[in-house]
């Protein structure tokens, strides 16, 4: 696999007012899945046009998965699906959906999530909550997709044996 992204979307992190959790958190879930890869890691604010660009360059460097922690919600400043939708050329919106209703069962609040999953040519992009325990749980009911997602997105078998 040639690259794996994480990106933190936050106001208070990017300006140092507070730790970022998520990120770290999801980049060790994902070295879980695919261990020895290297996985970059960015921060931007909450603000639509660094979002899609950060997003976009990192299209442009043949990432496979980018997963952005943060900014998903109903708050004035949660803009992350719109930066992603400005950057994908397909949702997969199974994959969005499958986040929330595998966590309301636990959440009831997951239901308000406006994350985005969708494609940018081969480019896999997962938006999850921006609170650790959200991203973790998030990623972690599509997780055992992502392989075959990432495999079938790179030109790779059609179907699962089985």
């Amino acid at each position: 696999m040639p690259g794996i992204a994480v990106i933190t979307i936050s106001d208070r992190c990017a300006a140092g007012q507070q730790e970022d959790t998520a990120g770290p958190a999801v980049a060790r879930l994902l070295a879980e899945t695919w261990p020895g890869e290297t996985i970059g890691r960015g921060l931007v604010p909450d603000n639509a046009d660094a979002i899609a660009t950060l997003l976009h360059e990192l299209c442009h460097q043949e990432y496979e998965l980018i997963v952005t922690a943060g900014g998903t919600g109903l708050g004035p400043r949660d803009v992350t699906p719109e930066a992603t939708r400005r950057v994908i050329d397909r949702e997969v919106p199974g994959l969005a959906e499958a986040m929330r209703a595998g966590c309301a069962e636990k959440f009831a609040h997951a239901w308000l999530s406006r994350a985005v999953v969708g494609m940018r040519g081969a480019t896999l992009i997962v938006n999850v909550p921006g609170s650790e325990r959200g991203a973790v749980e998030n990623l972690a009911v599509i997780l055992p997709l992502l392989p075959h997602a990432l495999e079938i997105a790179a030109g790779g078998r059609i179907h699962p044996k089985g």
